[in-house]
C-alpha cells in the first residue's frame, strides 16, 4: 500500500514513537514500571477536588452537561471559557486583550502544529522559512510537527556554571543569525526538558528581534504564570501584537482533556479558528466546562500559586536531594530547576550515549527520556547531546527515589565497567 511522502515521515518517526509505546505500555499493562519519563503531571489530591466538585456541578447545573457533550463550539473554542480567559488575563496581567486575541485548540500540540506550519514551509513567492529556537535542548513534541522536512534551526546555548554540579542554559544573542529565512522565533518558559526559565532580560531581546525582523515571538507557556504557574523564579509573562502566547489545560492536571489555549494578535487567531475547522470542525469542549468558573472567578490563580507552585517546589527539592545523595562520587551535573516538573541530568563522562543508558534503565524497569530527543534544529555534532537524560519527578516521592537509585546504581555500573 503507498502512502504519502508526510504519511511516511509521520510512520518513520520511529524513535519517538517508540518512545510513547513504552510510556504508554507501561501506564497500561500494569507492570511495576518506575515512571521517570513522559509529561504527566502529578495527581494532587487538593487540586483534584477542584476538578471533580467542578464535574459534579455540570452534572447538576441543568442541561450543562448535555449541553457540553451534545453540542459543537465554534471553531475558535467555547464563547464563555474563551471571554472568561481574555477576562482573566486582562486583570491579572494587565494584557490589553479581548474575546478576538484568543482562541482554542485541542491540546496545545495541535497549536503549534498550525503555528510552525503557518509562519515556516513554503511560501508564495517561492522563499522557504524556518522556525529559529534559539536556545536548544527544546521540547520533544516540536520535532516532527512540520509537513516540510527541514523545517526547524537552533542555537546551542551558553552554559553558566553554578557550581561543581549546578549549571543554567543561557540564549548565546552573539551567535544568533536572523536571516531571511526565518519566519518565527519560539522558545519553552519554563523549558520542557530542563526546568530553565529564560530571564526577562532575554525575553526582552528576542522581543526586539522579532520586532526589527517583522516575525512573531511564540512563547510556549504550558507549565508557566499565571497558571498552572509551576515556576520557582522571579519572571515576568509579557505579550504584546507580534507575540503569540500558548498555554494549557495539561500541567495543571487535565492532560487527557485536550484543551490548547493561543493568545495572539486577531489576524492570528482568525487562522487559527480557521484550521481548527478544518482539521476537527471545533476543539473539545469538556475542558472548558470544566474549568470556566474557575478561571472566571479568579480562583485558578490561588489554586496555582497557593497548592500548584508549593507542591511541585518541594518535590523539586526534594528530588535534588535525593540525586545528590544517590551520585554521590558520579561525575553529573544538574540544571538549575527553575520551573516546569523535570529534573536534567548530565553525565559528561559517560563511556555510552544515553540513549543506550535508556535502554539498559528501561530493562531494570526505569523509564527516563535520552537527552538527543531534544535537540529539534540543532543538526550539528555535540557530544552533549548524548550525555543528557530527563526525569520527570512528578511522580509519587517512593516512585522517583527509587528510579534515581538505580539511574545512580547504572551509571556507576557503565562506568565502573570501562
Amino acid at each position: 500500500m503507498e502512502v504519502s511522502r508526510f504519511g511516511r515521515k509521520i510512520a518513520e518517526t520511529s524513535g519517538i514513537g517508540q518512545l510513547m509505546e513504552d510510556l504508554g505500555i507501561a501506564y497500561s499493562d500494569g507492570r511495576n514500571i518506575l515512571m521517570l519519563g513522559g509529561g504527566n503531571p502529578a495527581h494532587i489530591p487538593d487540586v483534584q477536588k477542584y476538578f471533580r466538585s467542578s464535574m459534579e456541578k455540570l452534572l447538576r447545573d441543568g442541561d450543562e452537561f448535555e449541553r457540553a457533550i451534545g453540542n459543537y463550539d465554534p471553531p475558535g473554542g467555547n464563547r464563555k471559557f474563551v471571554e472568561a480567559v481574555s477576562t482573566l488575563l486582562r486583570s491579572e496581567l494587565g494584557w490589553d486583550i479581548g474575546p478576538e486575541n484568543v482562541a482554542l485548540t485541542n491540546g496545545s500540540q495541535t497549536a503549534f502544529f498550525i503555528l510552525f506550519n503557518m509562519f515556516a514551509g513554503p511560501y508564495e513567492n517561492r522563499t522557504r522559512r524556518k522556525i529559529l529556537f534559539p536556545l536548544a535542548p527544546e521540547y520533544i513534541g516540536y520535532c516532527d510537527v512540520g509537513l516540510e522536512d527541514d523545517l526547524f534551526v537552533a542555537n546551542k546555548p551558553q552554559i553558566e556554571y553554578l557550581d561543581e554540579h549546578v549549571f543554567k542554559y543561557h540564549v548565546d544573542f552573539d551567535n544568533i543569525d536572523i536571516t531571511d529565512e526565518i519566519g518565527a522565533i519560539c522558545v519553552s518558559r519554563p523549558t520542557n526538558p530542563t526546568g530553565n526559565v529564560l530571564t526577562d532580560a532575554e525575553i526582552a531581546r528576542l522581543n526586539e528581534l522579532a520586532l526589527i525582523n517583522d516575525i512573531p515571538l511564540i512563547i510556549d507557556n504550558a507549565y508557566g504564570m499565571p497558571f498552572p504557574n509551576i515556576i520557582f523564579t522571579e519572571a515576568s509573562a509579557v505579550w504584546n501584537e507580534n507575540t503569540i502566547f500558548c498555554m494549557s489545560l495539561s500541567k495543571l492536571g487535565l492532560p487527557s482533556l485536550r484543551t490548547g489555549i493561543v493568545i495572539a494578535n486577531e489576524e492570528v487567531i482568525t487562522m487559527v479558528s480557521r484550521m481548527n475547522a478544518v482539521m476537527s470542525l471545533a476543539p473539545g469542549g469538556m475542558g472548558a466546562f470544566v474549568m470556566r468558573d474557575l478561571v472566571r472567578s479568579g480562583e485558578i490563580i490561588n489554586l496555582s500559586r497557593n497548592v500548584i507552585t508549593p507542591y511541585y517546589q518541594r518535590k523539586a527539592q526534594t528530588t535534588l536531594e535525593q540525586v545528590y545523595k544517590e551520585l554521590d562520587g558520579i561525575d553529573f551535573h544538574v540544571h538549575k530547576p527553575e520551573g516546569a516538573f523535570f529534573l536534567w541530568l548530565w553525565f559528561p563522562n559517560l563511556p555510552i550515549t544515553t540513549g543506550e543508558l535508556y535502554e539498559r534503565l528501561k530493562a531494570r524497569g526505569v523509564l527516563v527520556i535520552p537527552g538527543h530527543y531534544f535537540f529539534p534544529g540543532l543538526n550539528e555534532k555535540w557530544q552533549h547531546k548524548n550525555e543528557c537524560i530527563r526525569v520527570n519527578y512528578s511522580q509519587e516521592t517512593e516512585t522517583v527515589a527509587a528510579g534515581i537509585k538505580i539511574i545512580a546504581d547504572e551509571v556507576k555500573r557503565t562506568c565502573n565497567a570501562v
